[in-house]
C-alpha cells in the first residue's frame, strides 16, 4: 500500500513542535510493517541541507502563478525514508521560521505557501504518472494541508481517498474569501458546509469538511473537540462526522528518544535502576544552566512552546512557591514575549533557582528530559503532547493536567496501580502549586519514587499500536467502493 505523508515539517529535516516529531516518525514505522509511505514536504533550505537529493526532479510549472515549481526526489539519511521536496524559491527559500517572518508575526502569503504545498500533493495523487508512483491514501496533517482535499473534491475526484489529521484545532488557517480565487478553488465552496468560518475561509475547516477520515493525536481530544467548550465553533461539524472522526494516541521514536544510549545526555539510564543515571545527567542540567549544583533540591523542567494553551501563565504564578518549597526550575522553550519576559524576570528575582534557555535546542530538550526529576506540562488543553511521553521514558514524572492527550497517558500516581504522574484537574495556579506539593513530597519517598520511575519506563509509548491503528483505516479506505 501507498501512503503520501503531506506536512509542513518533518524531523530531522525542520521541526517547531509536535507535528515535525510524528510526521518524522509515523512514516518511518509505517515503512518497517510494510506500508510504502514517502512524505511530501517543502523545499526549506533547513530541509534542503538535511536531506540527501538523488538527483530526480520533476518539473511542474507554475501552477499557482507564484513562480515555477518543481518536485526533488530525496530521501532522509538514517531512516531511508523517501522524501518529495516541493521547491520553488519564491516560497520556502525564506529565512526565518517556516510560518511566520519573526514570532507573532506569520508570512503574509502563507495561504500560497500553503496552498501550492496542497496542489502539489492533489496532482500526485491524480497523476501517478508524474513520478510513476500515485498513492492509494493521502495523509494530510494540519491546516497547512487542508486544502488537499478541496483541490480534489474541486476537480471532481474521489480517489485516491484523505485521512486528515488535527494536531492542534486552534490554528485553523484563515485567510480572507479572496484567497480562493487566487488558489484556483470554486467559489461555490464558500458555504457553510464548505470552508467558510465566521466570514474567512479556514483551511482546517476544509480538511474537516472534505477529507474521508479525520483523527486527532489521542482520544480524549477526539472527544474535547466535538464538545462546543473545545471545537472552538467546528464542533457542530465535527460531530456531523461521527464514526469518522478518529483518535489514536500519538507515539514516539524510541530510537531517537532511547535514554540507555542518547548521544545527547552525559550518562545512561538503567531502566531498573535509573537513579545513578539521573544523578549525573541533573548535575549536567544543573551546570550547564546556571543553576544550583544541589543533588538533593529537586529540579522541575518545562519543555514548551511559551503560549497561552501551555498554561505557562500558572506556572510564572507558581515560581515563588515552587522556589519557596524547595525546588528549582530549568525551561527551554520561545513564543509569546510577555511570558519569555515573566520567565527571564524569574530567573533574575531567583538565581541559581530558575533558568530558562530562550529558544529550541534538540542537545538540551533531551537533557533536561534526562536530568529534571519532574516535568511540568500545565497545559490548558493538550491535543497529545509528547515531552510527557519523553520524560516516561527517561525516568521523569510528569507533572500534567487533566486534558487530552496528557489524561490519556499519564496515570496519577492516586490511581490503584501506584500510576506514572502527577495529575491535577483545574487550570489555576493554585492546582499547578497542589502538584508541585505532590512533587516535594514524592520527592523525600526515593522508595515511592523509585517504583514510580521505573513504572514509567516500562510503558511502551512507541508507534507500533498506533502505526497499526492508521494501517487499519489505510486498508478500510482502500477497500471501501470509489465515490463512498
Amino acid at each position: 500500500m501507498k501512503i503520501l505523508f503531506v506536512t509542513s515539517e518533518a524531523y530531522p529535516f525542520i521541526k517547531t513542535g509536535g507535528l515535525g516529531d510524528v510526521c518524522g516518525a509515523l512514516p518511518v514505522a509505517l515503512r518497517k510493517r510494510g506500508i510504502d509511505a514517502r512524505l511530501l514536504l517543502p523545499a526549506y533550505p533547513a530541509a534542503m541541507s538535511r536531506a540527501r537529493l538523488t538527483g530526480e526532479t520533476i518539473p511542474m510549472g507554475n501552477i499557482l502563478g507564484v513562480g515555477e515549481t518543481r518536485l526533488l526526489g530525496a530521501f532522509e539519511p538514517e531512516s531511508g525514508c523517501p522524501v518529495w521536496l516541493v521547491d520553488c524559491p519564491p516560497m520556502f527559500e525564506r529565512s526565518g521560521g517556516p510560518y511566520m517572518m519573526y514570532p507573532g508575526q506569520d508570512w503574509p502569503d502563507n495561504f500560497y505557501r500553503f496552498g501550492l504545498l496542497s496542489k502539489v500533493a492533489a496532482t500526485i495523487g491524480t497523476a501517478g504518472h508524474l513520478m510513476d508512483w500515485r498513492p492509494d491514501v493521502i495523509h494530510c496533517h494540519d491546516w497547512q494541508t487542508g486544502f488537499v482535499p478541496a483541490y480534489l473534491r474541486a476537480w471532481g475526484v474521489s480517489d485516491p481517498p484523505v485521512v486528515f489529521t488535527i494536531h492542534n484545532l486552534h490554528y485553523m488557517g484563515l485567510f480572507g474569501q479572496d484567497v480562493l480565487k487566487l488558489l484556483g478553488l470554486p467559489e461555490s465552496m464558500w458555504n457553510l458546509y464548505g470552508l467558510a468560518h465566521h466570514g474567512l475561509v479556514s483551511a482546517l475547516k476544509a480538511g474537516i469538511q472534505y477529507s474521508r477520515i479525520v483523527t486527532t493525536v489521542s482520544p480524549t481530544y477526539a472527544w474535547e473537540i466535538c464538545t462546543p467548550l473545545g471545537g472552538l465553533g467546528l464542533d457542530v461539524f465535527l460531530r456531523e462526522r461521527g464514526d469518522d472522526i478518529r483518535g489514536i494516541l500519538n507515539g514516539i521514536d524510541p530510537v531517537v528518544w532511547n535514554p540507555e544510549n542518547d548521544p545527547y545526555i552525559v550518562a545512561p539510564i538503567d531502566p531498573e535502576s535509573p537513579e545513578q543515571g539521573k544523578a549525573l545527567n541533573k548535575a549536567e542540567v544543573q551546570r550547564s544552566m546556571g543553576l544550583d549544583m544541589d543533588p538533593d533540591r529537586p529540579l522541575f523542567g518545562l519543555i514548551s512552546r511559551l503560549v497561552d494553551q501551555k498554561g505557562i501563565d500558572f506556572l510564572l504564578g507558581a515560581v515563588h512557591h515552587l522556589v519557596a518549597q524547595g525546588g528549582s526550575l530549568a525551561v527551554l522553550g520561545a513564543g509569546e514575549p510577555w511570558l519569555e519576559a515573566g520567565l527571564n524576570q524569574a530567573a533574575a528575582s531567583y538565581p541559581g533557582k530558575v533558568s530558562i534557555h530562550v529558544g529550541y535546542s534538540e542537545e538540551l530538550a533531551h537533557r533536561i528530559e534526562a536530568g529534571a526529576d519532574f516535568l511540568l506540562v500545565p497545559s490548558r488543553f493538550e491535543p497529545c503532547g509528547l515531552t510527557q511521553l519523553y520524560a516516561l521514558r527517561y525516568g521523569t514524572v510528569p507533572i500534567v493536567r487533566n486534558t487530552g492527550g496528557l489524561a490519556d497517558s499519564v496515570v496519577p500516581i492516586t490511581h490503584k496501580t501506584g500510576g506514572t504522574g502527577i495529575v491535577f484537574d483545574h487550570a489555576l495556579t493554585d492546582a499547578l502549586e497542589w502538584a508541585i506539593d505532590q512533587a516535594i513530597s514524592l520527592y523525600s519517598d526515593k522508595s515511592r519514587l523509585h517504583d514510580i520511575r521505573k513504572r514509567g519506563m516500562a510503558c511502551d509509548f512507541s508507534w507500533d499500536a498506533s502505526a497499526k491503528d492508521y494501517i487499519r483505516i489505510y486498508e478500510s479506505l482502500v477497500t471501501e467502493p470509489s465515490g463512498t
